[in-house]
């Protein structure tokens, strides 16, 4: 596990309203079985023209944004479809924040499980970085302060939340499956105390199938 604190760099704004998941990663992106190219297939259809050309005019095309860290974006982003490939995408682009004034629940839910950090922030603060990074020659750097709770550029700076376990999850790259395992101890307690009590409780799907199965149970 790594204390993961502070993610700095160039921001690109993407002011769009509802920008869904299969915007940001399309379905002929989702034929593999594993997460690997999927960088190639983030945002495609604005990233590229129908000859798989790129398009001049989208901002990640642009020389400015060419290391993008830090996505500014419109309301609801990630709403739509629950693909987890939108948030694998984003990441192997290099993406590792997303500010926006609000996000698609299950695309949240992914992000963080995914240590894709989600910002959200005031539609008023937004704007403000918005402008900040909108300068197709030198777009500011954004700084998102995990430890601080903030999200600054230039003089700006603005605070923000995240709720216990996300913030537990994202500081030490655990899932959520690695966060429930880091309370092993509380939980085998639970356990024992839970079937001391309530001695018919244990095993019970074990049991019932053995019966089923006409095999002996043990007195319990």
């Amino acid at each position: 596990m790594s204390d993961y604190t502070l993610i700095e760099g160039t921001g690109a704004p993407l002011p769009l309203p509802n920008l869904d998941t299969d915007q940001i990663m399309p379905k002929q992106f989702l034929r593999g079985i594993d997460k690997a190219g999927l960088d190639k297939g983030l945002l495609y259809d604005m990233r590229f023209d129908e000859a798989g050309g790129p398009r001049a005019d989208f901002v990640l095309n642009q020389p400015a944004y060419r290391d993008t860290r830090v996505l500014v974006a419109g309301p609801n982003f990630g709403c739509g479809s629950s693909r987890e490939h939108a948030v694998w995408g984003l990441q192997q682009y290099g993406i590792q924040a997303v500010i926006a004034p609000s996000f698609g629940e299950i695309f949240y839910s992914n992000a963080m499980n995914n240590r894709l950090l989600l910002v959200m922030l005031p539609q008023a603060d937004v704007d403000r970085l918005m402008a900040a990074v909108s300068d197709p020659v030198a777009p500011a750097t954004l700084r998102v302060d995990v430890r601080a709770m903030t999200v600054s550029a230039g003089d700006f700076s603005a605070g923000f939340t995240l709720s216990p376990r996300h913030l537990d999850m994202f500081r030490l790259g655990l899932d959520i499956i690695g966060l429930s395992l880091t309370h092993a101890d509380a939980i085998a307690a639970f356990a024992r105390g839970h079937h001391a009590a309530n001695p018919w409780l244990r095993d019970v799907a074990a049991v019932t199938m053995a019966r089923l199965n006409g095999q002996p149970v043990a007195n319990r």
